[in-house]
């Protein structure tokens, strides 16, 4: 409880701080949901949700409606650097708008190349001016792989040609927080694939402050709004996993949360797709999926409002959330459990094996059966 208060305090701080600068949009965000008929009780449950997303109390959603009304005092930069925009329509495709949406869209959105009006250089001149009109105050988003082969001459912005790799290390420098908005800005995603020809690293790598990093092609809306939210109340980045992604978002693995794990208990696998088992739900570890190795909340908050999931919709888990994926999850229509369990009893009650660097996967005996009772294919 004492922590909670403790919290709860510093929030407040945080806000009251945020409240001296002079509000920007000139509708509030009160008046833009009565506009598109977001009701009070809706705006409720929505913080409510966001509360219980970061695992806080009940009464941190008071919290959450002042930090979601003070949105428009945190400036944020967004680049785009070596990347197909998958993560910014993640956030910006909805058919409501919903709450998420309408909260991007009231921060204070001092750049953003697919968003901005501005092109050329008046586009570069923006860039510039946010940068030093609000140093050490802007939160940084960043969108894409950083390529770093030949001194970044691999992806040049703008009209004054700077490197994707210059423009990121300039706009860190100054930056209160850094998030990397999917795996290609967190961990270089398929542009680091092999054999890499342009050097694309993530973001943490190349700069030197922290960096929270928000891994999946895309990240749920959920995931980006909620580290944006969380900043905007706290003034800082989260608890952090091994892999610097916020442990509220990636705390579970896929596989725990899954609907489908009943069937993978009961030994039940889709043998190919199309098959019976396919169409009666049943696990699809045997035709790729990676949810044992891979950490994120897509089984809780899924895509597109809540409606559905690459593994509800009939696809295995790609693993996308997870670094050097591109590779390491490969085939991703065939299981890797050969490739992990070579050389270990496949009848020992759980079955310990490390992907990713930590990753521990326990399987149970009767589950392992069913999945080695006949060969997989090479």
């Amino acid at each position: 409880m004492d922590t909670h208060a403790a919290l709860y305090k510093q929030g407040q701080d945080r806000l009251d701080y945020l409240r001296q600068f002079a509000q920007r949009q000139p509708v509030s965000l009160q008046e833009k949901m009565a506009n598109l008929g977001i009701s009070r009780r809706d705006f409720i449950k929505w913080t409510a949700s966001v509360s219980a997303m970061f695992a806080l109390p009940l009464p941190f959603s008071n919290l959450v409606a002042e930090a979601a009304e003070l949105a428009d005092r945190v400036p944020l930069i967004w680049l785009h650097l070596a990347e197909c925009t998958g993560c910014s329509e993640s956030l910006i495709r909805t058919d409501s708008p919903n709450l998420d949406t309408l909260i991007f869209d009231h921060i204070s959105l001092e750049y953003h190349e697919t968003l901005m009006a501005a092109s050329g250089w008046q586009a570069e001149e923006n860039l510039e001016n946010a940068l030093e009109t609000y140093k050490g105050r802007y939160l940084l988003a960043v969108e894409g792989a950083v390529p770093t082969a030949n001194n970044g001459t691999f992806l040049t912005v703008g009209c004054k040609g700077h490197t994707g790799l210059h423009i990121v290390k300039e706009a860190a420098e100054n930056a209160a927080a850094i998030v990397s908005v999917g795996t290609c800005a967190a961990f270089g995603g398929v542009q680091a694939a092999a054999p890499n020809p342009t050097g694309a690293k993530g973001v943490y790598e190349v700069v030197d402050k922290p960096v929270i990093n928000l891994g999946g092609c895309p990240p749920s809306e959920k995931n980006i709004v909620g580290t944006i939210m969380y900043f905007i109340m706290f003034g800082k980045l989260p608890a952090l996993d091994m892999f610097n992604r916020p442990k509220w978002a990636y705390g579970a693995r896929v596989h725990d949360n899954c609907e489908r794990r009943g069937r993978f208990d009961a030994g039940e696998f889709v043998e190919e797709f199309g098959d019976e088992g396919a169409k009666a739900g049943y696990c699809l570890y045997k035709v790729g999926c990676k949810g044992p190795y891979t950490y994120n909340n897509c089984p809780t908050e899924r895509f597109n409002h809540h409606t559905s999931w690459p593994v509800l919709a009939g696809h295995g888990c790609m693993g996308c959330s997870e670094p050097n994926f591109w590779d390491d999850m490969a085939d991703f229509e065939k299981p890797l459990g050969r490739q992990l369990l070579h050389g270990v009893d496949a009848t020992a009650d759980t079955i310990g094996a490390v992907i990713l660097g930590a990753t521990v996967v326990g399987i149970g005996a009767h589950a392992v059966a069913s999945v080695f009772a006949k060969p997989l294919e090479e």
